[in-house]
């Protein structure tokens, strides 16, 4: 049997399984309690950073090439579509090369965690036509404060990266066949439930793996409260009103700028029109 032949037999035999979401959304703990069934094999011990499948193929680039954390969304060549100028087997042939050494391919799940994911899944759909899809979104003052260590944007402009980057990924949910999203508040309140629905979204038996021994505390409320201290509001006026519409995906989501930051169930209707862009901040008309 020739190498390609190897390849579309691990190919056809295994499901694949993607986890995206924005830097500092949790995509790591989450991949990490995953991987923990043992039907599912995930990246680990690599040597690259958040042992993330981006860094460990030569198939397409890294968030970094597009800025990094919290600017990535923001470069059209960041969001993939599906490949229409390459053989999408091969492609799978190529990322699978690269992938394989680093999975245990005795495992019928694998399993690659990457934040640009979010915004790429029609692609990966495409080169993995059965494909699932985990999509996990973090409140945007976590995310925005997290990040800023790695960035030099203020606050707007990683609030409005938030914002760009779920819109891109909500016009995307519409097109995949199966995929999922979770919050990073749900998981941190009921991580074996959270878990154990994810199990069973990638066909597991729930049962078989649950969380272990990792850190799962959930540490919103202390970006919380030096969102407050930046100063009310910490960001201009046009920006705030921008986030809250009720139409964006803060509201979808189930999040607020302030005081009760989130709402205990997310809000119905997950695949409406997006309605306003970032670019009707600036021009005042709709997308």
């Amino acid at each position: 049997m020739d190498a390609d032949a190897d390849l579309d037999s691990v190919i056809r035999d295994r499901t694949f399984a993607f986890i995206g979401g924005l830097h500092r959304s949790g995509t790591s703990l989450l991949h990490d309690l995953l991987r923990t069934h043992p039907a599912v094999s995930g990246f680990h011990n690599t040597g690259v950073p958040e042992d993330e499948g981006q860094h460990l193929q030569t198939v397409f680039p890294p968030a970094k090439t597009f800025g990094g954390p919290g600017r990535f969304a923001f470069d059209p060549r960041a969001h993939m579509g599906a490949p229409d100028d390459e053989d999408p087997r091969v492609l799978a042939r190529r990322l699978m090369a690269d992938w394989g050494p680093h999975h245990d391919l005795s495992r019928p799940v694998l399993l690659e965690k990457s934040p640009p994911n979010l915004i790429r899944a029609r692609w990966f759909q495409a080169v993995f036509p059965d494909a699932r899809f985990i999509l996990v979104v973090r409140h945007p003052v976590a995310v925005t404060l997290a990040t800023r260590k790695w960035s030099d944007r203020s606050l707007a402009e990683l609030l409005l990266h938030w914002d760009v980057a779920h819109q891109l990924a909500q016009a995307d949910l519409a097109q995949l066949r199966r995929a999922t999203v979770v919050r990073y508040e749900d998981l941190m309140a009921d991580p074996a439930g959270t878990v154990a629905r994810l199990l069973a979204f990638l066909g597991l038996d729930p049962a078989a793996g649950a969380p272990g021994g990792q850190d799962i505390a959930d540490r919103n409320a202390a970006y919380f409260e030096r969102w407050r201290a930046e100063g009310t509001p910490p960001v201009p006026p046009p920006v705030t009103a921008m986030m809250t519409r009720p139409e964006g995906p803060m509201a979808r989501h189930g999040y607020r700028l302030n005081a009760p930051w989130t709402h205990t169930i997310p809000l119905p209707d997950q695949r409406r029109g997006l309605g306003m862009s970032v670019r009707a901040l600036f021009t005042g008309r709709p997308r």
